[in-house]
């Protein structure tokens, strides 16, 4: 029997993950806080399966026996992917298991800020029964909404936006033109995505690249009329830069699932706004979603471990050609 030890979650009992396991390995709950717990408990495991812990190059050298490391989420910039491929260790992750509830999410942080549900909410609890202080308030059809990011998570919103009457522009310098347009939306730059845009949402994964790709520069080339949503990473967006623009009237608002710190600091000058609306990186939550996270996360050691390649593989040059894709 193989040894997965499961370094932190917060999904709730295992099952899925040992149903996934059994007659494999012996699955173990690590409850671990720290690169040195990790290190404590997982030096001879033959999987790994990680949420939110940093799976450092240390730990990935302290490492004796792996073979597997597999993030709870699409998102795998907590794994030094790097030092796991030069160990020789396959790094995997689900990459589409909550594209419906990350949509509807972004989706409902869309419409929340046009329709001014969170103003309009806070205003009736403070003992107001007008729209006057609300104002102004925006019908979708005809508006423009600019993605930064077309891939699953992106292309899912658009679909569902174009239906309240949003024009959509699209950016994303990995996806040709043609197959933006072939989606029935407009390719466009970063540029005219920020300059032309009623709302801009980020679908965009934490890479080197996008790390803080959303600045000063670029909140001040939106209009003072747009508002900005991130569903994706906290660190696309200079929260320090976002806190200016909000209270300087670079833009309208903001909607974020996701910030710099999680959980954010208490103290961070965002939770004083009022035209911003924070959710506690809930997007990617449904019953159903996290049952299929679970079980997903455990099967790509799995398949390791059983001498396969799944699909998921985040490090595909580790797989041997004559294995195939």
């Amino acid at each position: 029997m193989y040894k997965v030890v499961i370094t932190d979650s917060d999904l709730g009992a295992p099952d899925p993950e040992k149903q996934e396991l059994e007659g494999l390995a012996d699955l173990v709950i690590g409850g671990c806080r720290s690169e040195e717990e990790i290190i404590e408990k997982a030096a001879d495991a033959d999987g790994l399966l990680v949420q939110y812990l940093p799976i450092t190059r240390r730990v990935i050298e302290s490492l004796t026996r792996c073979r597997a490391i597999s993030r709870y989420g699409i998102g795998y910039d907590c794994i030094d992917v790097e030092a796991a491929t030069e160990r020789g260790i396959f790094v995997t992750n689900v990459p589409d298991y909550c594209v419906d509830e990350v949509s509807d999410h972004a989706s409902a942080l869309i419409l929340a800020l046009m329709r001014k549900v969170v103003a309009l909410n806070r205003s009736v609890r403070r003992g107001t029964w007008a729209l006057d202080q609300d104002k102004p308030i925006y019908r979708a059809r005809g508006k423009i909404l600019g993605l930064i990011g077309f891939g699953k998570l992106g292309r899912r919103t658009a679909a569902k936006m174009s239906a309240f009457g949003f024009s959509i522009l699209a950016y994303d310098p990995y996806v040709p033109d043609s197959e933006i347009e072939t989606a029935g939306f407009r390719p466009a730059t970063v540029e005219a995505v920020l300059a032309e845009s009623d709302v801009v949402s980020l679908h965009l994964p934490l890479t080197a690249e996008t790390d803080h790709m959303i600045g000063e520069e670029q909140l001040r080339a939106m209009r003072e009329v747009a508002f900005l949503v991130n569903t994706s990473r906290g660190r696309l967006i200079d929260e320090a830069a976002l806190n200016r623009a909000l209270r300087e009237g670079w833009i309208a608002g903001a909607a974020i699932d996701v910030t710099e710190q999680e959980p954010i600091n208490r103290d961070n000058p965002l939770l004083e706004l009022d035209n911003i609306i924070i959710t506690p990186h809930a997007a990617f939550y449904s019953e159903r979603s996290i049952r299929e996270l679970q079980r997903r996360t455990a099967a790509g050691v799995a398949g390791v471990l059983r001498g396969e390649y799944p699909d998921t593989i985040v490090n595909r040059g580790l797989i041997p050609d004559s294995a195939g894709s």
